[in-house]
Formats: structure tokens, C-alpha cells, sequence
């Protein structure tokens, strides 16, 4: 805030960003182990998204769409490994044009190699990271590189070292406007081990602690990893908190706003042999708050949003215009009141583990999987089969799988169709999708209007 006591314009952005944690690790998400204090309170004084899902539950894919505002299979980003188009404009480059100071930390996921190159920062002035950080470093050995491509070794447990790095840009920007992408590693697994290494002492405090519904119902590895998974929330919490205290201590609070969201969930090998890339809501729905200029005291905005929304949401807050090219829509006028014409539902590409698609309404949970589709190959496919229809209603934790039940017919023809419509307004061509082989279960029914939730 400047000396006047004015909110200074234009408003800083920093975008928090963890990395594989699902919505329910939040007090607001219904967790009751106090891990996300600072989250929970700020997502209350600011402005909470209630229902918000990654377009694609798996780690490049999904970033790609952040940094862009573009569907995966638009930019070609569709699995890991598939670097960003070297044309692609991301929100350094919207924000550089209007006069920002940029800077990423963290991993990348979006590059061919380590160091990543110049030309492969997607816009970014300052540079601190790594493509794969779970490559380059250990949760006690963290190492980055810098705008020379030089390896830079940090002090301390991973989260606390990006965040230190974090505070320092702040404060190294605080008489200009900037805007920094923070990207963690964590809660995600150490890919070497396949463990989930909290801080020194965090994992005790949480060992045989509650459960989520869906992973105490399945069998998974959550009885394994699920401790240090917390410990490794709880960090990112605090870490979370650490630098709201130093926008504090630098008189930025009231001026910054600030991105806290996951790029994808887990499901702890309970829906496939790894931790996501399915259409179920521990891999997609995502923790997500807002906070500052134009987001304080906005409440609990409960319309399905899509990260997709989230570039446009924040170059709007910033008063830089929406590129026509971004795919989703800024959620500041839904905080005025503006709901009308919102979507009430939300597509899910799937890449990898399957070439599949999704459709999420407030209620139902729709999916389709091309069987001859290879994941790593393709980003689409001419031909789907049902594979799925969760009632997120009386089922949450999507244990009943009710495709191909004759009850339900007419409820996935219509669901079908939305399909079919949101592919084609992300830009692809309309496929074919062939119902689930028929059956009957007893007493199933709906009502007509059930067929609109």
C-alpha cells in the first residue's frame, strides 16, 4: 500500500501453485486435521472457489493450460514431455507487455531439458527452477538453475528453500509491480523412492490419522504414503502464511493478489497403478482460493471453475485484457453477482493412462475412454466408449459405477451430448461415443428433473 494508504494499481500477482494435492487435504475441504490453518483462514477472508478442477489431471498437460489459459491438446501439450510451443503467449508474456516485473520459481514441467534454455521460459524475466524438480533434487538437496543455466543449491527443506527464494523476489520488486509464478514440488511423490518425504518429524503426526472416504474404501497405497502426504501439506501451509507475512512486513499485502491452487490430485493407486491421470475427483478437483484486490470478502464462489479460468481471472484483475484465444473466462464477475451464462459444467481431457474424457456437473460425473487409444500417442480419438457415470450426489467418493444401467439411459444420452458439445468448443472433433452394454439394477430410477442436475 503506498504512503497515501491507497491500494497501489496496478496490483501484484503471485500464483501459489502445489503440486498433486487433492481439495480435501483443506479444513474447507472437509479435512479435520488442522493441516491448512492459513489456507482456510484467507480462503475465508477472501475469496474461496469452492469446485474447482485441472482440465488435465497430470503434470504438464495441466501447467500448460495455467500458463497459457489453452486447452492442452490446442497448445499440443497433451502428455509430459511435450515442451511448450516456442509461439505460445503465457502470462509473463501478457504481463511483461504491461510493464511487470516476471519471475518463475520451482518446477517447470514444460521444457525438453535440464537447465532449461532461454527460449524454452515461456516469456519469464527472472528465472530460479528446474523442468523436473523431482529429478533435480531431493527434499533436503534442492537444486535449481538460474537465468545462466548455472546450478544454484538452496539451503533447507524444499518447500522452505523455494519459499525463501520467493520472499527474496518480493522484496527485491517491491517498489514495482511484478508478478511471480511459484511452483512447488511437494505433495507430490519423490519419484525415486515412490514416497511422500515429509519434513523431519511430520510424518509421525499424522500416521493412522482419518482417511479420506474414497481411499479408505479401496485398495490403494494410502496406508503407506498418506502421513507423509499431510506432513508435506502441512509445510506448504505454513509456507503459504510465510510469505503472506512478508507481503505484510513489506506494506504489499492489501496491493498483491494472490493464486493458491494444485495442478492435479491422488488417488493413491486406487483408480489405476499411479496417482492420477483419471477422470475420478481425487485426481481433478483441486484446492483453490483468491486473495486481494478485487477478491477480498468474496465469499465461497460455488460454480464449477476450471483452472483454464483462472489466467483470464487474473490478467482481469490486473486490468490486462483476455487474449480471444484463452479458453476459459475471468470468475470476477460471478464475485459481483454476474452468474448468468456461466457453465454449469466442466470437460476433463485424459491423457497417458488412457485417451479419455470427462464431463463434471454439479451432480454427475460422465466419462468415456477410446479403447484403441494409445495415451502417450494420441491426443484424441474418433471413437469413445461410456466407461463411467458416478450420482456425485448419494455417492461422493464415486464407488458405484452406474454406466450401461437402463435407469440411466436417458441421463447419459443428454450427458453425452454435452460432451460431445464442450470437445467441440476445445476445438476438437466431434467423436463418436458408444453407449455401455445395458443392464438392470433393481429399484434404480430417476426423475425427470434429475435429469438436468
Amino acid at each position: 500500500m503506498s504512503e497515501s494508504g491507497q491500494t497501489r494499481l496496478p496490483p501484484n500477482v503471485i500464483v501459489f501453485l502445489t503440486d498433486q494435492q487433492r481439495w480435501d487435504t483443506t479444513g474447507l475441504g472437509g479435512n479435520p486435521l488442522d493441516l491448512t490453518p492459513h489456507f482456510d483462514r484467507i480462503a475465508r477472508e477472501g475469496t474461496h472457489v469452492a469446485n474447482a478442477f485441472t482440465p488435465q489431471p497430470v503434470c504438464g498437460p495441466a501447467r500448460s493450460c495455467l500458463q497459457t489459459g489453452r486447452w492442452a491438446t490446442d497448445t499440443g501439450c497433451f502428455r509430459n514431455g511435450i515442451p511448450l510451443p516456442a509461439d505460445a503467449k503465457t502470462l509473463a508474456h501478457h504481463f511483461n507487455d504491461a510493464g511487470y516485473a516476471t519471475g518463475y520459481i520451482g518446477k517447470w514441467h514444460l521444457a525438453e531439458r535440464d537447465p532449461v534454455p532461454a527460449a524454452g521460459r515461456g516469456g519469464y524475466q527472472e528465472w530460479l527452477g528446474a523442468n523436473t524438480l523431482e529429478m533435480t533434487s531431493e527434499p533436503y538437496d534442492t537444486v535449481m538453475y538460474d537465468e545462466r543455466e548455472q546450478a544454484i543449491k538452496l539451503p533447507g527443506y524444499r518447500v522452505d528453500a523455494l519459499t525463501d527464494a520467493a520472499i527474496c523476489f518480493v522484496d527485491r520488486h517491491q517498489e514495482e509491480p511484478f508478478y511471480l509464478f511459484l511452483s512447488y514440488l511437494e505433495p507430490h511423490h519423490q519419484n525415486r523412492l515412490d514416497d511422500y518425504p515429509a519434513p523431519e518429524g511430520y510424518r509421525d503426526r499424522y500416521q493412522s490419522r482419518w482417511t479420506p472416504p474414497d481411499l479408505a474404501a479401496l485398495v490403494g497405497t494410502a496406508h503407506q504414503h498418506l502421513a507423509g502426504y499431510y506432513g508435506m501439506v502441512k509445510r506448504l501451509d505454513e509456507a503459504f502464511g510465510r510469505l503472506l507475512d512478508a507481503l505484510r512486513s513489506l506494506n504489499l499485502r492489501d496491493d498483491t493478489v494472490v493464486l493458491f491452487t494444485s495442478d492435479h490430485g491422488c488417488h493413491f493407486k486406487t483408480r489405476n497403478d499411479e496417482y492420477k491421470r483419471s477422470p475420478h475427483e481425487a485426481s481433478i478437483r483441486v484446492p483453490t482460493l483468491l486473495t486481494g484486490p478485487g477478491f477480498t470478502g468474496g465469499g465461497h464462489v460455488h460454480q464449477l471453475v476450471s483452472l483454464l479460468d483462472l489466467p483470464p481471472t487474473l490478467l482481469d484483475a490486473a486490468g490486462i485484457a483476455v487474449p480471444p484465444e484463452m479458453a476459459g473466462r475471468s470468475i470476477l464477475p460471478l464475485l459481483r453477482g454476474q452468474r448468468e451464462g456461466w457453465p454449469n459444467d466442466v470437460l476433463i481431457q485424459i491423457s497417458e493412462s488412457q485417451v479419455g474424457r470427462a464431463l463434471r456437473t454439479r451432480r454427475w460425473k460422465y466419462a468415456v475412454s477410446a479403447p484403441d487409444g494409445d495415451g502417450w500417442a494420441d491426443p484424441s480419438a474418433a471413437v469413445y466408449h461410456e466407461t463411467e457415470l458416478y450420482d456425485l450426489e448419494v455417492d461422493p467418493s464415486e464407488l458405484v459405477n452406474l454406466a450401461g444401467l437402463e435407469s440411466h439411459r436417458d441421463l447419459c444420452d443428454s450427458l453425452r451430448s454435452r460432451l460431445i458439445a464442450r470437445m467441440v468448443a476445445a476445438g476438437e472433433t466431434a467423436p463418436e461415443i458408444v453407449p455401455a452394454t445395458s443392464r438392470r439394477r433393481a429399484q434404480a430410477a430417476l426423475l425427470a428433473a434429475e435429469l438436468l442436475s
